[in-house]
């Protein structure tokens, strides 16, 4: 079932600033959707619009059916669909449980019980809770940020370069609690520079050059394939 529906999509963060150029993404329930592409191709500016930070010139954004293009951030949020920003997606000075806190503001009523729930899934978080969160590692910081966004219960989650900065080890851990997450139901659609990484764990990816559409297709094929090992992946595949 598609769960979430992009079409033709301009966007851009100025009058007449156009990134996106007609950019489509659809990502079915359950699905883990890779957006890979150069810098500046229009992958974050993609999830953006999605969230409802960005809005489009043209285009729609449906989302379980119902359109969602041009909604204020928090009404996306309370239809089902979290965003994880590269950067500042954490309060440092806060301590971990006091972030979750804040992840749950939009239904207050539940936030002890999915604060319990993050802490079972993620027993480091659980550990460190009356830690300040800028004393976590950049993995853990990912981790948490991932656990806020969790805190509203969404269908959707929409991470922008989540292993950005980390470490080979440390990137390798998140692609296994991105794949955790995505087991317990939740669809991801996910910008990553690390595309080699990112299409192992994906079931479909879409390429973006120059903000459009250049390949959409089954995650292993498009690794599999010479050009985009050649152009994205850094090897001959």
């Amino acid at each position: 079932m598609t769960l979430l529906a992009a079409s033709g999509l301009v966007a851009g963060y100025g009058k007449g600033d156009e990134i996106l150029k007609g950019v489509s993404l659809t990502v079915g329930s359950g699905e883990i959707v890779a957006i890979i592409g150069p810098n500046g191709a229009g992958k974050s500016t993609l999830l953006k619009a999605i969230a409802g930070l960005l809005h489009p010139a043209q285009g729609t954004i449906r989302f379980d059916g119902h359109p969602i293009h041009g909604l204020p951030p928090r009404v996306i949020a309370r239809a089902g669909i979290a965003f994880v920003p590269q950067e500042a997606n954490i309060f440092p000075a806060m301590t971990v449980r006091e972030n979750l806190e804040i992840g749950g503001y939009l239904d207050p009523s539940r936030v002890r019980s999915r604060i319990d729930t993050a802490f079972q899934r993620f027993p480091m978080l659980a550990e460190k809770r009356q830690r300040a969160a800028r004393t976590l590692s950049g993995g853990q910081r990912q981790v948490l940020a991932m656990a806020m966004a969790l805190m509203v219960a969404p269908r959707l989650l929409l991470l922008d370069e989540p292993s950005a900065g980390l470490s080979p080890v440390a990137a390798e851990t998140l692609f296994a609690t991105i794949t955790s997450v995505n087991g317990d139901g939740v669809a991801i659609a996910m910008v990553e520079q690390n595309a080699s990484e990112a299409l192992l764990i994906a079931d479909r990816a879409t390429v973006l050059v120059d903000g459009r559409n250049r390949r959409d297709g089954d995650a292993a094929t498009l690794r599999a394939d010479p050009d985009i090992g050649r152009l994205f992946l850094g090897f001959d595949a």
